[in-house]
């Protein structure tokens, strides 16, 4: 685990049973390539479909070790691609979760910047949208705020919100060390019935 991992190396699947809240994303947004791991506070977004406006000023505007979090409203256009994340990179910027489309995923990629989005597209946009930065957002069907701690890897995404985020972590950190246990007794020969069924038992 990086000593910079804000989310102490858990996964987005352990985080989200650990939270007991609705903070897992849509299904439907992914990596834009294979091992991206995306960990930090979110600074929001709020663009329009089919225009990147506001993302050039996100750039500029958002604190350095900042996941942009940006509602695209979903729209199939290149939001995002080789440009920008140099630019985002330059200014100490971590990832980009965009409800929306992106682009250039091989330079992306190349350039090992996590970009989580709901669809890879070409189609070139407009700048008319200044946009509307650090107000919530919804993305993937959850509404983010400035400062939540983003989390997200193959399994999918989550949005933890800022004034949970500890406590969360503590209950992810109590979980992690309960499957490790699970595992070495299942190494040990035990069967998951055996384990479930003790956990049901003590749960009496």
């Amino acid at each position: 685990m990086s000593t910079n991992d804000r989310a102490r190396g858990h996964s987005s699947a352990t985080l989200s049973e650990a939270s007991g809240l609705s903070v897992a994303l849509s299904p439907e947004i992914r990596p834009l390539w294979a091992g991206a791991r995306l960990c930090g506070p979110a600074f929001t977004v709020q663009g329009a479909g089919g225009d990147n406006l506001s993302l050039h000023h996100a750039v500029l505007k958002a604190p350095p070790g900042s996941v942009l979090v940006a509602d695209l409203g979903g729209a199939r256009f290149g939001h995002w691609g080789e440009i920008l994340t140099v630019a985002a990179q330059h200014r100490g910027i971590v990832g980009l979760l965009i409800d929306g489309g992106v682009r250039d995923a091989a330079e992306t990629e190349a350039l090992g910047f996590p970009v989580f989005s709901r669809s890879n597209a070409i189609h070139g946009t407009r700048k008319d949208f200044r946009g509307v930065l650090g107000r919530p957002v919804t993305v993937g069907g959850i509404t983010v705020h400035t400062g939540d701690l983003v989390v997200g890897d193959i399994d999918g995404v989550v949005a933890l919100p800022a004034s949970a985020t500890e406590q969360i972590l503590d209950r992810a950190d109590t979980r992690a060390a309960h499957e490790r246990e699970l595992m070495k007794q299942l190494r040990d020969g035990r069967s998951t019935l055996a384990l479930y069924h003790d956990f049901q038992t003590a749960g009496r």
